[in-house]
């Protein structure tokens, strides 16, 4: 079965984030960090940062902890989502859905005090064989970009795989 690359470069969604000490200090816990400049502002200036950071990984979890309904930018989806249609599409049929790779490329720390906006995007989708099945690979890229400067801040890319 061929999958319909039209989805490709569609958005996935937007998100505004703001980045607080409280879930970066819990997080840092939860992945067993104890380093101390992820809990203490002088610890974190020593070690050349402006304010705390986040440990790696926190972009994958931060729209749990810091995003706000009435603080979001306009969905730039018109309401559509685009990785429920393509996956959905896919399960009706049966099969298992798996979390694939994903990668972050930091531009530069993710701090306490950040607003960070992010935008996703269908980057790819492709199949594959494998041992007499089919495997859908879902890319979805999103940027964050720190919202009063337009830089960015992280870039993730995130697989799901479905496994006919």
């Amino acid at each position: 079965m061929a999958v319909d690359t039209s989805v490709i470069g569609k958005p996935t969604g937007s998100s505004r984030v703001v980045i607080e000490r409280g879930p970066v200090s819990v997080f840092a816990d939860a992945v067993k960090d104890d380093n101390p400049i992820f809990h203490d502002e002088q610890a974190a200036r020593d070690a050349g940062f402006d304010a705390i950071p986040a440990p790696p990984t926190y972009s994958f979890v931060m729209q749990h902890y810091g995003k706000f309904a009435d603080n979001q930018p306009p969905d730039p989806t018109g309401g559509k989502n685009v990785v429920a249609d393509v996956m959905g599409g896919l399960m009706a049929s049966g099969g298992l859905i798996l979390h694939g790779e994903e990668e972050f490329r930091y531009h530069r720390p993710i701090q306490v005090g950040d607003t960070l906006i992010g935008e996703g995007v269908v980057e790819d989708l492709y199949q594959k064989e494998s041992k007499g099945r089919t495997m859908t690979f879902l890319v979805i890229k999103t940027t964050w970009k720190n919202e009063a400067s337009g830089e960015p801040v992280v870039t993730e890319r995130f697989n799901l795989i479905h496994r006919a």
